[in-house]
């Protein structure tokens, strides 16, 4: 297994600034934005794909300091009911799909996005309940004419580039846990697979454990994020929480990074349970700590893994 850090965090630094950062910092790889909600501070996609020589220059910025790319994220809404919205965010999935390709990328990190209720919508309409019936209605059509047509053309229009798009189970989004992640590879293509973030899982009342054995093979990137639950808010609240990520005193959960949410024993078990289904890659951290600083949050997370991170290639096993 490799550790690496997704760049979005550090959007308010140079490209060279933070690459140095991180190559000091002892990581192996970074993950790099190129629009949508992650924005594009580190990355001019136009100039890099229209321009050989840019590329390799862009290119050798990264390498030339030990460091690879784990994937690009364009994590977005192409789903969004507002047409404007909508193809906004798909041009950009377009355009990091096909960098990809020419930078020898093989991961694009995406949301699965979120329609409305019907054709006449503006905001996008997230189910969570079967009842009344109006929304298992709105559900079924989503996915039939909006989840489904999109994504089936978006795999074979990655798989013709040689691409596969790893998406971020995230509450808001058609995809939001293992169930869906599962629907939409079934439904639309096989080079769609899930960027495993157990935080997202946490605060829903999941266990990253039993996602990660029921995802196996289909896990193509992860993000090193850890959540907080508060017991007394949850149980006056719910999970469901709508308050903002500021408002960390009231908040049902919280953000964390890697180790204040959950005991090194849980993350032990995280690296070695994805290792059991054949996973060697990228463990990318995500800091959206919002109790620590910029440095001191991912300088954190460094420490915590480095220690836990299952580094080495297996062996035979020597004793049976």
């Amino acid at each position: 297994m490799k550790l690496g850090v997704f760049m979005a965090a550090f959007g308010n630094q140079s490209f060279e600034t933070v690459l140095d950062y991180v190559r000091d910092s002892g990581l192996d790889a970074v993950e790099i934005g190129t629009g949508n909600y992650p924005g594009d501070p580190h990355c001019p996609v136009d100039e890099l794909l229209s321009s050989s020589s840019a590329r390799t220059a862009w290119l050798d910025k990264v390498q030339s300091r030990g460091l690879e790319i784990s994937a690009l994220s364009c994590h977005g809404n192409p789903l969004h009911p507002d047409p404007d919205f909508a193809q906004r965010n798909h041009e950009v999935h377009r355009k990091t799909v096909q960098l990809a390709a020419k930078l020898g990328v093989k991961t694009v990190i995406a949301f699965s996005g979120c329609p409305g209720d019907s054709d006449k919508s503006s905001k996008p309409n997230w189910v969570t309940c079967p009842w009344p019936p109006d929304f298992l209605e709105i559900l079924n059509w989503q996915w039939a004419e909006k989840v489904i047509p999109y994504w089936s053309a978006e795999s074979k229009f990655a798989r013709d580039h040689g691409v596969r798009i790893a998406f971020e189970m995230h509450p808001g989004f058609v995809v939001y846990n293992t169930e869906t992640m599962l629907r939409l590879r079934k439904e639309c293509g096989s080079n769609l697979g899930a960027n495993l973030d157990p935080s997202h899982l946490f605060w829903q009342g999941m266990d990253p454990l039993v996602a990660i054995k029921e995802l196996g093979k289909a896990i193509y990137h992860v993000h090193a994020k850890d959540c907080r639950i508060d017991p007394q808010n949850t149980a006056r609240t719910g999970v469901l929480d709508t308050k903002h990520y500021g408002d960390e005193l009231r908040r049902s959960w919280i953000f964390r990074t890697v180790g204040y949410g959950h005991g090194e024993s849980f993350w032990r078990d995280f690296v070695s349970m994805l290792r059991t289904v054949g996973y060697d890659g990228v463990l990318s951290i995500e800091h959206e700590d919002s109790l620590m600083s910029q440095n001191e949050g991912f300088q954190k997370a460094v420490s915590f893994l480095q220690s836990i991170l299952l580094r080495e290639k297996l062996g035979t096993m020597w004793w049976a």
